[in-house]
């Protein structure tokens, strides 16, 4: 097992330094942000041993001094270590944990000779306020655990892809729960049942009022339960309450915009293909990493395949700088409409397989409801690849594998 660089990341930021925005790193606790600077930190030292950098962790006990203190003391601080007539690269890890942290980011934006970057763990506070005070003047890269490509390569088990994929499947991406692995999975339940307690008590409790934690885990467990189907507030509400558990929809819908705030599941709403227009209803949440279904649920791998193999090529398409829908064309559902930064259009379906004729079908009918001829892809586990009426079919590994499928 060794360490990584989180390559693709790592350019994004090469690209965007000394750029004029503030560069924020966003994304669940534990994904690798705070490793990610560190990264691109001693990089910039490679290039340039002189480099002037400023490096703050507000989560490490040497700066909790720092948040004793408002702002304005933390930007003298900052200010204070400064050199002149050379451009410094200052970085601020997890930001919402400084009171008006927007007024810090401000006042260092307008500093001169300031390269500024700063990672959080919480979306409303990087997307909602930060956006409304400083429009236009921050760039967002969102992180995730690795992918099963960063997992190959972390593991080194590269020798039985099948089989590592299984086991990526089964423990997820997070780096430190890949690392528990070799001592066994039960370490690694373990740290991610800590990692989600973590989650909650810091990103989510800290910023909304949680009357009832019973009910709370049963909305969480039920979204994790439901990956890949539409869902609404109101249906988890009512069999919610038919199990006992009396919950209204209001606060199921408060619930579930905490924890997609918190980055621990993914939105995707649905996109009318024919009518090319968004739906604002039965929109579907993917969970940030598989590993958290199994510490949370205690679900093996064969319940619900597809839809788990779903989640992975989902939080893979969000890698790849994809914007995701879910697509409807007629009475028949799209699994993603994707697009890129270009503006390129295609249509993705996915199943665990298809050896069964009568499902293959299934899989393809949508396909044929779509009145224009930008791409379709079938992804499957199966090693059965071809064309079918204009539809690639292609494996799963392979697709995450190798980028020329984008």
């Amino acid at each position: 097992m060794q360490k990584i660089l989180r390559k693709k990341l790592l350019d994004k930021l090469f690209v965007l330094k000394d750029r004029n925005f503030i560069k924020v790193v966003t994304g669940v606790r534990r994904a690798g942000k705070s490793t990610l600077l560190l990264q691109f930190q001693e990089l910039l030292k490679q290039k340039d041993p002189s480099v002037p950098l400023i490096s703050i962790n507000m989560d490490l006990p040497e700066f909790r001094f720092l948040g004793e203190k408002n702002w304005k003391e933390i930007y003298d601080y900052i200010h204070s270590l400064l050199l002149e007539n050379e451009t410094n690269y200052v970085f601020i890890d997890e930001i919402q944990n400084i009171a008006e942290f927007e007024k810090l980011l401000e006042g260092l934006y307008v500093t001169p000779n300031v390269d500024l970057y700063i990672t959080g763990s919480n979306a409303y506070l990087l997307s909602s306020e930060l956006a409304t005070l400083l429009t236009g003047r921050a760039y967002e890269i969102n992180i995730l655990p690795f992918s099963f490509a960063e997992y190959l390569e972390f593991t080194g088990e590269t020798a039985n892809p099948d089989r590592a994929f299984a086991n990526y499947m089964r423990i997820g991406g997070f780096p430190e729960a890949v690392g528990f692995a070799e001592s066994g999975e039960s370490y690694v339940y373990e740290y991610l049942k800590t990692v989600f307690r973590n989650i909650y008590e810091n990103d989510i409790l800290k910023r909304h009022t949680i009357y009832y934690e019973t009910s709370y885990n049963e909305v969480v467990k039920f979204l994790i339960d439901s990956i890949g189907s539409n869902v609404s507030a109101r249906n988890i509400a009512r069999v919610l309450t038919a199990s006992g558990k009396r919950i209204d929809n209001k606060t199921v819908s408060r619930y579930i915009d905490t924890l997609v705030e918190a980055y621990l599941f993914y939105k995707v709403n649905r996109y009318d293909i024919k009518g090319k227009q968004h739906l604002a209803t039965q929109e579907k949440y993917y969970l940030v990493d598989l590993g958290l279904r199994y510490a949370l649920l205690g679900k093996e791998l064969t319940a619900d395949a597809g839809h788990l193999l779903e989640n992975v090529i989902y939080l893979e398409l969000l890698r790849r700088d994809y914007q995701v829908w879910i697509g409807k064309t007629d009475k028949y559902e799209v699994d993603f409409v994707v697009r890129n930064k270009n503006g390129y259009t295609k249509y993705i379906q996915v199943a665990y397989t298809v050896k069964d004729e009568k499902t293959l079908e299934r899989e393809l009918a949508p396909f044929n409801k779509i009145p224009d001829f930008n791409e379709r892809l079938l992804i499957t586990m199966d090693y059965d690849l071809g064309n079918h009426n204009g539809v690639k079919q292609v494996n799963a590994i392979d697709w995450l594998l190798d980028d020329k499928y984008d």
